[in-house]
């Protein structure tokens, strides 16, 4: 097993992180407590697999590793169901 990825450096720009602050602290203090954590989701998923696609994909396509598209694809899953639940819950 290749120890490399799990000691990769992420470069996320400091605007992004103000960005996921102010959009989590409005959420939470709307008492919309999902929608804060799809949030912070999707912005981890940005950061790890859009911002920084050239640690993944730097050798090409063909380089890229399987492990990593179907953890993205599961996440993007997550995100679906998740908004699908928004959707569907009722609250009375």
């Amino acid at each position: 097993m290749n120890m490399d990825f799990i000691l990769l450096e992420l470069a996320v720009p400091l605007y992004q992180i103000g960005l996921l602050l102010f959009a989590s602290t409005l959420a939470l203090l709307f008492g919309r407590i999902r929608l804060a954590l799809i949030v912070n989701y999707l912005f981890t998923l940005y950061w790890g697999y859009v911002l920084n696609r050239e640690i993944f994909v730097g050798q090409g396509l063909e380089g890229l590793n399987l492990f990593a598209v179907a953890y993205f694809g599961f996440g993007i899953v997550i995100v679906l169901m998740a908004v699908l639940g928004f959707f569907a819950s009722s609250h009375h």
